[in-house]
């Protein structure tokens, strides 16, 4: 709980050609052997991901990518690969070979870069061995991964392209007012890990004690009893949403009730859309495609609530049959015209930028989208009680 999630730390994406020294850029930076470095082209094959502190920025995600010119099928796929890492880029880094100059790749990736509208730097390096002047400007710089010139002004001038985060978006401490109760309702099954809560419980915990409130982690069999014993009427009641029907049942109607996967898509600004994008349910007919998505990957347990509980529900809620289709990770489809619903998990191991763009696939190809949380609490008809308690 000490360390900074992944999906809260600025991912800073390392783009270039094969042999421009992506890699030997992303070790000075860190000044560590984080990546491999060698003379042969294509040495990184795919993205390599590191969490650390990067100082003076404080902590982030390196994203080391396989070059923007491999060759042949295979090196089709890793160029595709590393265009993918941008949906989750907040920073990029278009490492150059100084002594070579921007190539049509180089600028071919750097028009996508902004179009993205993703704050960038063009990193010349080997500037110890070029014999040519190297461009200079505002987002321009020549650095020696050898010789380590001017790499603490790349650090520095990385620092100046973080995005603004400070909006004061908050998991659930707005909420809240010091030493309200909240409790928490945590399953503890099969899919669980052992011995620690997943993610969204953790970050919510903590968020609740920077507000100065006091968080009650229960199961679901002992809600009724804790609520009874409890003496003070807790401020609200976050579920887990496997069993949001249930609490519901079980939490008195004069105490507000959300869920984990409806706090964080208010936390990440996709609320709306996903309150919105739940209504597609009542239209949905017999071999309509449906796509659920999971940000995450993870051992597939008999029960999975993605490719097991979610489908019967929905079958059950519509009396159709329609076509279920599953992605996890960083795996989602770039053509989702053929879908009717996209229904996505908390999302709280992809980053903000991450979501944004499978908001925005989802908004460009007409196909309305919603998370885990909103559709249980709809089809259980508590939609509109699990959203007041949270303003």
């Amino acid at each position: 709980m000490n360390s900074t999630p992944s999906s809260e730390r600025i991912h800073i994406g390392i783009f270039g050609k094969r042999n421009a020294g992506k890699s030997s850029v992303m070790n000075a930076l860190t000044g560590q052997s984080l990546a491999v470095v060698s003379d042969v082209k294509g040495t990184t094959t795919d993205p390599v991901s590191k969490a650390m502190e990067l100082l003076p920025l404080g902590p982030v995600v390196m994203i080391d990518t396989p070059g923007i010119d491999d060759e042949g099928e295979l090196g089709e796929l890793r160029v595709q690969k590393s265009y993918q890492v941008l949906n989750r880029t907040d920073i990029a880094l278009l490492v150059v070979d100084g002594t070579q100059g921007m190539s049509t790749e180089d600028e071919r990736l750097l028009d996508r870069i902004r179009e993205k509208e993703i704050p960038w730097i063009v990193v010349f390096n080997k500037s110890d061995l070029a014999s040519r002047a190297l461009p200079k400007g505002k987002n321009y710089l020549a650095v020696s991964s050898t010789t380590g010139e001017n790499i603490e002004d790349l650090k520095t001038l990385v620092a100046c392209q973080i995005p603004d985060r400070s909006q004061g978006r908050r998991i659930v401490a707005d909420l809240l007012e010091p030493s309200d109760f909240v409790v928490l309702v945590v399953p503890i099954d099969k899919a669980a890990p052992k011995g620690r809560l997943i993610l969204p419980q953790q970050q919510t915990i903590r968020d609740t004690l920077e507000a100065g409130a006091v968080s009650i982690v229960v199961k679901e069999n002992e809600l009724k009893t804790t609520l009874e014993t409890l003496g003070k009427k807790p401020r609200l009641v976050i579920t887990d949403s496997q069993v949001f029907q249930r609490v519901a049942e079980e939490t008195p109607e004069d105490i507000a009730l959300t869920s984990f996967s409806i706090l964080f898509a208010r936390y990440k600004g996709e609320l709306k859309p996903f309150v919105d994008g739940v209504k597609a349910l009542e239209s949905i007919q017999d071999e309509d495609k449906i796509l659920i998505s999971e940000g995450c990957t993870h051992r597939r347990q008999c029960n999975d609530i993605g490719t097991v509980k979610l489908p019967m529900w929905i079958r059950r809620h519509t009396g159709k049959e329609p076509e279920f289709s599953f992605t996890s990770g960083m795996e989602f489809p770039a053509d989702l015209s053929s879908y009717k619903l996209i229904v996505h998990c908390g999302g709280c191991m992809l980053n903000e930028r991450e979501m944004r763009y499978r908001l925005g696939c989802a908004c460009d190809a007409g196909v309305p989208i919603t998370n885990y949380g909103t559709l249980i609490a709809y089809m259980n008809g508590i939609l509109e009680r699990s959203l007041e308690g949270i303003g």
